[in-house]
């Protein structure tokens, strides 16, 4: 199911700060990019576009990196950045919600399985109620997962068909607890704050009380998981500008891997 909430029930879209000392970035096997700023961390950014075993076919020979984060993170500001640079993002969440809204394919399924009182009366899914629900009801949250997975993965990929960039970047909430997209990828990126920074922004940005935030992060993987699927990992707890720094140093050493992996592929051709 994809962030902003654990069940695609809640709309939430993530606010970010800025970064404190991490690591250090590397833009190839012992090639350490200049000027790397605070608050990125990153292994030897080595794979290249044929790198991941289970990518699908949308996304063959191009260079893949999975975004994700807890609720509250910030990931979804470091997507918009990454795009304003020249990536392109698909983003699940932004697809959960399309599928969801009224006239969305998703929405004739949950009414028939949920019933009207899930639906709003403009033909939306009622967010609040359906959170409400499947928090209570781990059966009721198959059901919906059932209805919604399909979905949003075909659209995904119909996404990556049309998606033209740099690379490409999916943005996956739950990416970590799908346990299949780390294979899809060629890298994984982790946004990644405090707790603490996670519940107080979800909190005010969502007008929800923290017994129910901290119901919705211990739903979805801990921070700890996601820092050990990380590949990447930008901390977001301070500014944008230095959020800005970051993104701008991580976009560099990706354009360079999708750069190597096209020269890679075009002399396979050859």
């Amino acid at each position: 199911m994809n962030d902003k909430h654990a069940t695609a029930a809640d709309t939430a879209a993530d606010t970010g700060s800025g970064v404190v000392p991490k690591g250090v970035l590397n833009s190839a096997p012992g090639g350490a990019i200049d000027g790397a700023p605070d608050g990125v961390s990153v292994g030897a950014t080595n794979a290249t576009p044929s790198a991941a075993a289970g990518k699908p076919a949308e996304v063959q020979g191009r260079f893949a990196i999975g975004l994700t984060g807890g609720i509250g993170s910030g990931k979804s500001m470091v997507a918009d950045m990454l795009a304003a640079r020249g990536a392109a993002i698909v983003d699940t969440d932004v697809i959960a919600h399309q599928l969801t809204a009224p006239g969305g394919a998703a929405m004739l399924a949950i009414r028939q399985t949920f019933g009207d009182a899930f639906v709003t009366p403009e033909g939306a899914l009622n967010r609040a109620v359906m959170r409400e629900h499947v928090f209570a009801n781990p059966a009721a949250r198959k059901q919906l997962e059932a209805i919604l997975h399909p979905l949003i993965s075909e659209e995904t990929m119909a996404a990556a068909r049309r998606a033209d960039g740099a690379y490409i970047v999916f943005v996956v909430p739950l990416l970590v607890e799908s346990g299949r997209w780390q294979q899809r990828v060629d890298r994984v990126l982790v946004v990644d704050c405090p707790e603490a920074v996670q519940v107080e922004r979800v909190m005010r940005r969502n007008d929800l009380s923290r017994a129910q935030v901290e119901a919705i992060m211990a739903s979805q993987a801990s921070r700890a998981q996601r820092l050990a699927a990380a590949n990447d990992v930008i901390v977001n707890d301070t500014d944008r500008a230095t959020l800005e720094q970051a993104v701008a140093t991580l976009h560099q050493a990706y354009l360079a891997q999708a750069r190597l992996g096209a020269r890679a592929g075009a002399d396979g051709e050859n």
